[in-house]
């Protein structure tokens, strides 16, 4: 049976908040070259279409806890909070693999970017599952806990605020089409990444909630990685659109 290796977390921790920063050298000043990014003349040959591209790169971040889960013998599933921390974990994957795929309308994605998201995906899903069910220990009235409360209230605004933001994006293109046009309602009133600022305020509030290296590496690794992303859409916007409103910030409302 496999056992809690707490240099085995502290390493993996250590790599993901590396990476973390290698995104950030990489891509702040250089958006990735996908999606609206994209450079017409140096288009990747191999690419998938969106829907069948995300699912395969989501789903091992469901599938990795739920093995692990599986071999742990017995099965973990005490005390209470660390069962529902395992829970928020997979049900923003589960939405992410088999719900969002399948009403997203995004342009074909390139392989190269989806080899390297689903090896992300594995690495991350081990990583947090390996943690919650062979390694974290909470007390029995963690669900009461300040940390766990507070946290989880900022997991749930983030992932609302993120679902309705992709519903609001979809809306924008009608089936088939592949233009981009300026996102309007919600929190796209306020800043331009509206979808990307719920993702990050979703797993910081997962890393509040768990307390723990690994989330809180995990959160840096995703306000490193959609950051720059959010701040590029925002320039792309007041380049191409002249009506693009000017009060809208890049990320975090009223203040970038």
């Amino acid at each position: 049976s496999m056992q809690c290796v707490p240099g085995l977390v502290l390493a993996l921790s250590s790599l993901l908040g590396a990476l973390a920063l290698l995104q950030l050298s990489l891509y702040l000043r250089v958006p990735s070259r996908y999606g609206k990014h994209e450079e017409r003349l140096c288009r990747p040959r191999g690419r998938l279409p969106a829907r069948c591209a995300w699912f395969l790169q989501e789903l091992p971040s469901f599938l990795v806890p739920a093995l692990l889960l599986a071999l742990r013998s017995p099965p973990r599933l005490e005390p209470l909070g660390c069962r529902l921390l395992c829970c928020l974990f997979c049900w923003h994957y589960f939405y992410r693999s088999f719900i969002y795929p399948f009403f997203t309308r995004g342009r074909p994605f390139p392989l190269q970017l989806l080899f390297f998201g689903t090896l992300f995906c594995i690495y991350n899903g081990f990583l947090q599952g390996y943690y919650l069910i062979y390694c974290a220990e909470y007390p029995n009235d963690w669900c009461t806990d300040i940390r766990f409360t507070s946290g989880l209230l900022l997991f749930l605004l983030g992932m609302g605020i993120n679902i309705h933001s992709d519903l609001l994006l979809r809306q924008l293109r009608k089936p088939g089409e592949v233009i981009y046009k300026i996102p309007q309602g919600g929190l796209f009133t306020y800043v331009s990444g509206a979808n990307y600022f719920g993702e990050i305020v979703e797993w910081f509030g997962f890393a509040i909630a768990t307390w723990s290296l690994p989330a809180f590496t995990f959160a840096f690794f995703t306000l490193c990685c959609i950051g720059p992303r959010a701040y590029h859409h925002h320039r792309y916007y007041l380049k191409t659109f002249t009506d693009y409103p000017k009060s809208r910030k890049a990320l975090i409302p009223f203040v970038f």
